[in-house]
């Protein structure tokens, strides 16, 4: 699946939504979740008497008595923190909840911590986190270092330039352009080495993609890079700015981050991942977040190794 044409009503910042409950799914909150994370409308039943054999990670969590997420926060709509309430929301986030839930551990009890791309994987290995969701592509050089649960949502890379910008209209046209998008990031590394900026361009690395946007709204580079969906979220914030252009380049799987050697919690999160496409619970995450911009979305298969 890739998300070709989603509409400008990607960031529908206020996701007062009704989702139809049901036992281990979203269900009616009225007033919001209160705990300062998540969509508005959703929330999710905590499982009772986990147990995940041979897990370090699930063990760390249960003395702690929490889980810790590594996401991103800010991605309108997939990983984002609102600066006026301090809430987490979007669908990664919804799906970090979710898993937290299927576990045992109530999703209000997260403790989110922001990371880089650049800094995900040594978050992982070093125990900051205990899972990261945050447009995180699976592929081969990362599972070198860690391990990934799902695929749970397949996007696709896109540019994004000014709104008056009409020299950019595809990949074809980055020659010779200044491209931005953030270091340690799969689209970066595309860029580069399919040499879509030469000749006589350049890549230009930040470390969010707001600072990416922030450099392209004043002028100082043509387009941003990364993959459409987050792209669309920020067109959708100033649409009289900003555009995103061109049919989407690559297909970016979205996996869940987990240490190298946890094959037990890997398992266990696949067997979350796919209880939730199978009982309509990830349609309802998705309508929430991401489905409000009208486009829709197939669910992935998981791929378990």
């Amino acid at each position: 699946m890739k998300i070709r044409t989603l509409t400008v009503g990607l960031l529908a910042a206020s996701l007062a939504l009704t989702a139809c409950g049901k036992e281990g799914s979203p269900s009616d909150s009225e007033g919001g979740n209160g705990d300062g994370s998540g969509s508005a409308a959703l929330s999710y039943e905590v499982a009772k008497d986990v147990t995940v054999e041979d897990s370090p990670t699930f063990d760390r969590m249960k003395k702690a008595g929490h889980v810790v997420v590594g996401v991103k926060e800010d991605q309108p709509n997939l990983g984002y923190k609102d600066p006026t309430t301090g809430e987490y929301e979007g669908f990664d986030v919804e799906i970090a909840r979710l898993v937290s839930a299927k576990l045992g551990f109530d999703p209000k009890s997260i403790e989110y911590k922001a990371v880089a791309s650049a800094g995900r994987e040594q978050a992982i290995v070093n125990g900051d986190v205990d899972y990261y969701v945050g447009t995180y592509t699976i592929n081969d050089k990362r599972k070198q270092q860690i391990s990934f649960a799902g695929p749970y949502f397949v996007a696709g890379q896109g540019l994004l330039v000014a709104k008056d910008n009409n020299d950019i209209n595809g990949k074809d046209d980055l020659k010779g352009k200044k491209v931005c998008s953030v270091s340690g990031s799969t689209p970066i590394q595309n860029v580069r080495d399919e040499g879509l900026h030469e000749p006589g361009g350049e890549i230009v690395e930040l470390q969010t993609y707001s600072q990416c946007v922030n450099e392209l709204l004043n002028g100082k580079i043509d387009a941003v890079t990364t993959d459409d969906a987050i792209l669309l979220g920020y067109a959708a914030q100033q649409p009289d700015e900003l555009k995103v252009v061109g049919e989407s380049f690559t297909e970016e799987p979205y996996g869940i981050g987990l240490p190298k050697e946890d094959d037990a919690l890997r398992d266990k999160v696949n067997d979350i991942l796919e209880e939730a496409m199978e009982d309509g619970t990830w349609q309802e995450i998705y309508d929430a977040t991401l489905g409000k911009s009208g486009n829709k979305a197939e669910m992935p298969e998981i791929e378990r190794y």
